[in-house]
């Protein structure tokens, strides 16, 4: 399986270099891609200034094996890419990119909404929203 998890956040340079790459794939006709930011969320008059990401890679690893085999059988897709920031991640920074390929529109779009979706709910990943005044909190997915 493809490496998931990137040290620090993911950076515009990355994901240039991850369209570019498909660019020599003639039989794509649609990309889709997902990119999840750091927001600076008040929280009881608290600021957000990053999140912590940290992750049980050893249990995480299989979970998304899992999850890439069953894209690939429930969407047509040509290519699937998921990668999500280890490590603290600022406001504004990009710390989730999902980029599916296929050769039809709506493929794309379908395998996208069901990867973010699924990535969330079952990936044993943990983020601790830490504030301006340096305080933290463990962070609720919605």
């Amino acid at each position: 399986m493809k490496k998931v998890f990137i040290k620090g956040p993911i950076t515009p340079e990355f994901i240039a270099d991850s369209i570019a790459k498909h660019q020599t794939k003639h039989n794509i006709g649609a990309h889709n891609i997902f990119l999840g930011q750091v927001r600076a969320d008040k929280i009881k008059d608290k600021t957000v200034a990053a999140i912590d990401f940290t992750c049980y890679e050893d249990m995480a690893n299989p979970i998304l094996e899992a999850i890439r085999e069953k894209t690939f059988k429930t969407f047509n897709l040509t290519c699937m890419h998921i990668y999500h920031s280890l490590g603290e991640i600022k406001a504004g920074e990009i710390c989730f990119f999902v980029f599916v390929s296929a050769k039809h529109s709506k493929e794309v779009y379908d395998a996208t909404e069901y990867l973010v979706n699924i990535v969330k709910k079952k990936v044993p990943l943990f983020g601790k929203e830490i504030f301006e005044d340096d305080s933290h909190q463990w962070k609720v997915n919605q």
